[in-house]
């Protein structure tokens, strides 16, 4: 009997003492560092677009038409050695004029992007036309074309 009792006794010790008491418990482990974040070097933000008008490029058909329009115009002036100094001075001045307003017309603006690179590296992108980014949007570089990037 003594031993039912015993039995019972450790039984109902069991059954109503706390889980805490019954089982220590064990210590916490320390977290493990996660794993840093993939950087990706071609991924950047657009930190401005710059608007840049650029001169144009003279094909030399300007020089020549104002050379002969300036020369022609020198030529009736004067009589002489004044005659043929005036004729050089105005295909000269003509053909400067000319390379100049040829230059002038054929002037285009171009669109300077500038994009800052998480890697730390700017790069500027000239487009054509006016592009469809805004500063702050960020993008990715994909074969030498920028492509947005959520």
């Amino acid at each position: 009997m003594k031993i039912l009792f015993v039995a019972s006794a450790f039984a109902a010790s069991v059954l109503c003492s706390p889980a805490s008491a019954q089982f220590p418990s064990l210590p916490s482990l320390p977290s493990l560092p996660s794993a840093p974040a993939a950087q990706c070097n071609d991924c950047g933000t657009v930190q401005g677009i710059n608007m840049v008008e650029k001169a144009g490029e003279a094909s030399g058909g300007g020089a020549v038409a104002g050379g002969l329009a300036g020369g022609l115009l020198g030529s009736q002036v004067g009589g002489g050695n004044g005659q043929t100094a005036a004729t050089l001075v105005g295909a000269l001045g003509g053909a400067f004029a000319g390379h100049q307003v040829e230059k002038k017309m054929t002037k285009k603006t171009v669109y300077e992007l500038v994009v800052k690179f998480d890697d730390g590296r700017t790069q500027v992108f000239t487009y054509d036309n006016a592009p469809g980014w805004q500063a702050g949007k960020r993008v990715k570089l994909v074969n030498g074309a920028l492509q947005a990037n959520p």
